[in-house]
């Protein structure tokens, strides 16, 4: 899907993600999601390495920004260790999720 790429924001951060570096990241995204070039922001996961409590409460402060502003939010290449963190906390049910572009087996 090229069209959904060229609408949003791709932003991929990288290492931990959490109380130490939660609010400037979370800072970051507020950013992206204001900028009034972009219809939604895609946070590429693909180099995050962990994730804390501190730092899903930043993804879910983004969403919420963006959903006020009726922008898109999405999350892609969640790697399954931190993807685990979404489905124990059911906050699989509230973000969206895109995976790679690359068809992966199931």
């Amino acid at each position: 899907m090229p069209g959904i790429q060229s609408a949003l924001t791709v932003v991929q951060p990288s290492g931990a993600w959490n109380a130490a570096n939660a609010y400037d990241l979370q800072s970051q995204l507020s950013e992206y999601i204001f900028a009034d070039t972009s219809t939604g922001l895609m946070v590429d996961m693909s180099r995050v390495e962990s994730l804390d409590s501190a730092g899903l409460v930043s993804l879910i402060s983004a969403l919420r920004t963006a959903r006020n502003l009726s922008k898109r939010f999405c999350l892609c290449s969640v790697p399954p260790s931190i993807r685990i963190v979404f489905e124990l906390t059911q906050l699989d049910q509230v973000f969206e999720f895109a995976d790679e572009l690359s068809v992966q087996a199931a």
